[in-house]
C-alpha cells in the first residue's frame, strides 16, 4: 500500500504533464504524430504477433529498436489506429515523464528549484518537442536512464532495480550497455564474487537479447550494426570519431540553446567547485554519456542531435545549479552573493533570448525547416486513401515514389513492409505525390538525396486527394 502510495504523486504529476503538453503542441499546435524509424518498429512488432519475421532486410529501412518492436507486439490486436494513437499518447507521457525526473533529480542533487529549472528548461528546448511530438524512441530511452540515475541517488549502489532499467534503454539504444557496464564496475568494490556474477548477467542482458534478435531474424548477428553504418552512409550521414568533437558540441548545444548552455558552463563550474559531492553524480553520469556518445560515432555510426539528448538532459540540471545552486550553500558562505550575481547574469542572458526561443519553436511547428504540421496533413492523407479503400493490395503490390510512406503504409494495411515497394512496379497500386511541395516536405530529411521514383507506364489514376494521387493497373 506504502508503495502504491508513493507512486501516486508521480503518476499524477505525470499525467497532468502529458495533458498539458498535449494540449499545447496537439491541440494548439496541431502536432503529434508517429515518425518513420518508430513506424517500422511497430510494423515488425506487428509482423512478429502475426508469427512472421521481420522484414529487417530492406533499403533506408531503420535501426531495429527491441523494446518498441515488442511494444508493437503488444499493441497489434487493437488495430492500426489505436496502435498509432495510444503511441502520440505515450510520446507526451515521455515527454511529461522527462520534465519530472530531471525535477527530482535536480532537486535530489541540489534543490528543488534547481529541479523546477532543469525541468522548464529542457520542457521548452524546441528539438526536445520536436522530436517527442514525432514518437521518437530517444525520449523514452532518455527517461529510463535518468529514472535508473535517480534510483541511485536515492539508495546509492541499488545494484539489480539500476541494471534493470538500463536494460530497458538498452532495447531502445546501445549506449544504455556502457551505462550498465560502468555501473556495474561501480558495485565491484562493494559486491561479494557470487552476487558481481549474477548482476553482470544482469547487466549483459540488453545486448545479449539485441543481438539474439538479429541472428535470429537475420542470421548476422551483428546486422544492427552493419546495416545502420550503410545506411549512414547511402544517405551521407556525419560519422567517425573525427567529427565528433565539433558535432557533438553542436548537437548539444542546439538543444540547450545560448542562455541554457551559458547557465550550464556556470553551474558546472561553481557546483564542481563548490558543492563537488552534490555534483558528483552528474559529472560522472554526463562523462560516461559523453563516452558512449562518442563510441557510436567512432562505430560508423551517425552523429545526430537526438543522440545528444542524454548529455543535454545532464547538462540541463547544471544550468539549473546556475541559477538556484547557491541555496546549497551556508548562508555565511563568502562564495554566495558571487554565485547570486552569476545568477543575474544568466537570468538577464535568458531573457533577451526568449524571443528568439519563441520563434525557433514557433518555426519548428510550422513553416521551419521541418513543417511538422503539413508532414502530419501529408500523412492523414495517406491513411486517409487506405480506409477509402482506393490503397490496398487486391490488384498486386503497392508502389511509392520514395522510402518515407513505407511504414505507414505497411502498418496501416497490416501486411510485411515488403509488399510496399520505394520504386517502379509492373503491376498493383502506385501511390504517388500531388505535387512537388508533398516529395520536399515529405522525404526522410531535407538534405537527404532525393531519390524519386515516376509512375510506372500503363497505371491509371483510380483516386486522388489534396497530397496524393493513387494509380493502379492489375494483373
Amino acid at each position: 500500500m506504502a508503495r502504491v502510495k508513493s507512486l501516486s504523486a508521480p503518476v499524477a504529476w505525470v499525467g497532468a504533464g502529458a495533458v498539458a503538453l498535449w494540449a499545447v503542441v496537439g491541440v494548439g499546435l496541431g502536432v503529434g504524430f508517429v515518425n518513420y524509424d518508430t513506424l517500422y518498429s511497430l510494423v515488425w512488432g506487428q509482423q512478429l504477433a502475426r508469427g512472421q519475421l521481420p522484414a529487417y532486410r530492406l533499403p533506408i529501412a531503420p535501426t531495429p529498436h527491441p523494446l518498441t518492436e515488442l511494444l508493437g507486439v503488444v499493441l497489434a490486436p487493437l488495430g492500426p489506429a489505436a496502435t498509432l494513437a495510444i503511441v502520440v499518447g505515450l510520446a507526451y507521457v515521455s515527454l511529461a515523464a522527462l520534465a519530472y525526473v530531471l525535477y527530482r533529480l535536480g532537486a535530489a542533487w541540489f534543490s528543488w528549484p534547481v529541479g523546477l529549472a532543469a525541468a522548464a528548461l529542457i520542457i521548452t528546448r524546441d528539438p526536445i518537442l520536436n522530436y517527442g511530438a514525432r514518437a521518437y524512441v530517444d525520449i523514452p530511452y532518455v527517461v529510463l536512464v535518468l529514472t535508473a540515475l535517480l534510483v541511485e541517488t536515492r539508495r546509492p549502489r541499488a545494484g539489480w532495480p539500476v541494471l534493470v532499467l538500463l536494460d530497458l534503454a538498452g532495447l531502445i539504444r546501445p549506449e544504455a550497455w556502457l551505462l550498465a557496464g560502468a555501473y556495474w564496475l561501480y558495485l565491484v568494490p562493494r559486491r561479494p564474487p557470487a552476487e558481481l556474477v549474477r548482476l553482470a548477467g544482469l547487466a549483459a542482458l540488453a545486448p545479449l537479447l539485441w543481438v539474439a534478435s538479429d541472428l535470429a531474424i537475420t542470421g548476422d548477428a551483428l546486422w544492427s550494426l552493419s546495416h545502420t553504418r550503410a545506411t549512414a552512409q547511402t544517405l551521407h550521414r556525419v560519422t567517425g570519431l573525427a567529427n565528433f568533437p565539433v558535432n557533438g558540441a553542436k548537437a548539444i548545444g542546439g538543444v540547450l540553446r545560448p542562455d541554457g548552455a551559458l547557465a550550464a558552463a556556470i553551474g558546472g563550474v561553481l557546483s564542481i567547485w563548490l558543492l563537488r559531492r552534490r555534483a558528483l553524480p552528474g559529472v560522472i553520469t554526463g562523462a560516461v554519456a559523453l563516452v558512449a556518445f562518442g563510441v557510436i560515432a567512432s562505430s560508423g555510426l551517425p552523429i545526430q542531435q537526438r543522440y545528444a539528448f542524454l548529455p543535454a538532459c545532464l547538462l540541463a540540471v547544471f544550468a539549473g545549479a546556475g541559477l538556484f545552486g547557491w541555496r546549497s550553500l551556508p548562508p555565511e558562505h563568502p562564495a554566495r552573493r558571487p554565485w547570486q550575481a552569476a545568477m543575474v547574469v544568466i537570468v538577464l542572458a535568458g531573457l533577451a533570448l526568449v524571443p528568439s526561443q519563441v520563434s525557433s519553436i514557433r518555426g519548428t511547428f510550422s513553416s521551419g525547416r521541418q513543417p511538422l504540421r503539413s508532414q502530419q496533413r501529408i500523412q492523414d492523407d495517406l491513411t486517409a486513401l487506405v480506409s477509402d479503400h482506393a490503397v490496398d493490395l487486391r490488384c498486386g503490390p503497392i508502389g511509392v515514389p520514395f522510402h518515407t510512406p513505407v511504414p505507414l503504409l505497411a502498418l496501416r494495411l497490416r501486411t510485411s513492409p515488403a509488399n510496399v515497394l520505394a520504386g517502379e512496379i509492373d503491376h498493383g497500386v502506385f501511390v504517388a505525390a500531388a505535387n512537388a511541395r508533398v516529395l520536399q516536405i515529405y522525404l526522410l530529411d531535407p538534405r537527404d538525396p532525393p531519390i524519386t521514383y515516376p509512375v510506372p507506364r500503363g497505371f491509371k489514376v483510380v483516386a486522388e486527394n489534396r497530397s496524393w494521387r493513387v494509380y493502379q493497373r492489375c494483373a
